[in-house]
């Protein structure tokens, strides 16, 4: 199993990275765990609370849980991934079968983070993108997807999104094996970052190493 961990700031391109490159390789040997699937558990808690949250602080994810899914898999087991409500602000009832494959992918704001959750991983990727461009897109997503007005998404980046950024985010900077600039749209990363991991697929019996 060859673990890929693709980091970087909210609104990035993250996402579309690990989309793209999941899209360019054969099907059914890719597995994608999203972080924020990993959100903790806030059943307890009224909404009024969880919005409360701050979920770019480390200390909204359950990391236990997430180190000890991903080992599972790497130990060849598979895992109940649990499933996560923006609306809700919470995690759902229902989680996701996922099966051990030859590639995984876990993407998320502090993928590089936790130094257990690093160990485990084979290549590490932080996605960079200007701090305009990438509140642009949390304006985008937020507004369409999440149900928040503008001011809300506004004021957010601006009391919890910037600061966290800057402390937890992209300090994990250091700790990524490759840096692809201009996120999501940069094409050039995406097709090395693809070659890459074809190589390992096709290495005989399975057998992956770090480096091409």
């Amino acid at each position: 199993m060859y673990i890929i961990g693709i980091a970087g700031g909210t609104g990035s391109g993250k996402t579309t990275v690990a989309r793209k490159i999941i899209e360019s390789l054969p099907q059914g040997e890719v597995a994608l765990i999203p972080q924020d699937s990993y959100y903790i558990d806030a059943t307890e808690l009224n909404m009024a609370e969880r919005r409360k949250i701050n979920y770019d602080h480390p200390a909204a994810f359950d990391w236990d849980l997430l180190i000890r899914q991903m080992r599972a898999l790497k130990a060849g087991e598979a895992i109940e991934q649990p499933t996560y409500s923006y609306l809700e602000c919470n995690r759902l009832k229902e989680t996701l079968h996922v099966e051990p494959r030859k590639v995984v992918l876990v993407e998320g704001i502090m993928a590089l983070y936790h130094k257990e959750l690093r160990e485990l991983m084979d290549l590490k990727i932080f996605v960079d993108a200007d701090p305009d461009e990438r509140l642009i897109r949390v304006i985008e997503r937020d507004i369409k997807e999440r149900g928040r007005t503008m001011q809300m998404v506004i004021d957010r980046y601006l009391s919890v999104l910037k600061p966290m950024h800057i402390e937890f985010i992209e300090p994990t900077k250091r700790y990524a094996d490759l840096i692809i600039p201009q996120g999501g749209q940069n094409e050039k990363a995406v097709d090395l970052m693809r070659a890459c991991i074809l190589h390992q697929l096709h290495r005989p019996h399975g057998h992956f190493t770090a480096n091409p």
